[in-house]
């Protein structure tokens, strides 16, 4: 039950008691979700941390929310597939394009789009919401593949962290929908 309404024009409203259809998962709830505990944060490169929030392996798909507590890089690599992002603090942009996103900005990558991830030296570390459908294509200098991540590779990744950090490995198994 969430928090008792008070004033509110729909305190009287009864909730929905058949809220799930038949075979419905239940949702993700994640109260905090950009701690400060960086135990949550998955290393994704040797600047930039990652925090899974939810994970579809079916679809190839995770949302997260990437995070730079000092000027970070996450490599040369393009999606096939569309990328939403909102940043919540910070700032960050790709070297390719005219643009630096700060609190409250919106990104919507379109499929194919090659970039640099780069996070600059802030006030606050940067702190943004990804919606990712994989998988990320490496890139070289040039611009050639040079390599794949996909969810398959971010879930090993964050059992393994998660495991050394004293989470435990199943935690995103948590995540899972």
């Amino acid at each position: 039950m969430p928090e008792a309404a008070s004033n509110e024009f729909w305190r009287d409203i009864k909730p929905i008691e058949n809220v799930f259809k038949p075979d419905a998962k239940p949702e993700v709830y994640l109260p905090n979700a950009a701690t400060d505990d960086e135990r949550y944060y998955v290393p994704f490169t040797e600047t930039v941390s990652s925090r899974p929030l939810w994970i579809s392996p079916e679809r190839n798909m995770w949302c997260d929310i990437l995070m730079a507590k000092k000027a970070g890089l996450v490599n040369r690599h393009y999606h096939p597939h569309e990328v939403f992002a909102y940043t919540i603090s910070g700032k960050w942009g790709y070297l390719e394009h005219d643009w630096t996103a700060t609190a409250g900005d919106f990104v919507y990558e379109t499929p194919g789009e090659g970039h640099t991830l780069v996070a600059y030296e802030s006030d606050e570390p940067m702190r943004v919401h990804f919606k990712v459908t994989g998988p990320l294509i490496w890139l070289d200098e040039h611009g050639n593949s040079a390599g794949t991540f996909d969810v398959h590779d971010y879930i090993a990744l964050a059992r393994a962290h998660y495991d050394k950090v004293g989470i435990g490995a199943a935690y995103v198994d948590g995540l899972f929908r």
